[in-house]
């Protein structure tokens, strides 16, 4: 298959805009590091959470520019001021609870003992064959549901097992792309036959 073809998630409806593709093609399930990286990728499926996810990448642009490229110093000192700024901003969604968890948690990660690359990454289950059809996908597993529960002690929010999976699949601790998609992720290719 070649690169735009969606081959994991069809080309109808969402899947058909560019952006969603090269999203599919460039981003998703390539390994991410990095705490700021990381911890944008964690606010976005937060954010995303009872929403489609292209509405998500079309606001990422702002997103960033509201969130401060997601810096997690940055988004860490983040006031009342700033919390009046982001729900005014009708370039990301204004959803209280959501601007709370976003700005609770950069507090969170600010403090660990460890950084949160690190964190995260720890819950990465060993490589797996590629899934052979979408309904081989889980919404979580043991993994996610582990590290939803790690998170939520440590103080973050809005973390539940299929935010936490979301991130592993976008982040490439695992490797979800269907077994017939052409796009190479390094952390699967070792465990295929």
């Amino acid at each position: 298959m070649r690169a735009g073809q969606g081959t994991c998630w069809g080309t109808k409806g969402q899947f058909a805009d560019p952006l969603y593709q090269r999203y599919h093609d460039e981003e998703w399930g390539k390994p991410l590091h990095g705490d700021d990286a990381l911890f944008e990728r964690l606010c976005l499926e937060a954010f995303q959470s009872g929403l489609s996810w292209l509405t998500i990448l079309r606001k990422r642009p702002a997103f960033r520019a509201a969130f401060a490229g997601f810096s997690i110093e940055r988004v860490a000192e983040f006031d009342e001021a700033d919390r009046a700024r982001l729900m005014s901003d009708a370039g990301i969604v204004r959803n209280r609870l959501k601007v709370d968890a976003a700005i609770a948690n950069a507090r969170v990660a600010r403090d660990l003992d460890i950084g949160l690359d690190e964190l995260l990454w720890s819950f990465a289950p060993a490589p797996r064959p590629r899934p052979r059809s979408s309904a081989d996908v889980p919404a979580e597993t043991t993994e996610s549901v582990t590290l939803a529960k790690e998170l939520k002690r440590i103080g973050f929010r809005f973390v539940g097992p299929t935010t936490a999976y979301a991130l592993m699949q976008a982040t490439g601790m695992v490797d979800d792309h269907l077994a017939d998609c052409w796009v190479d992720n390094y952390r699967s290719s070792t465990a295929l036959p």
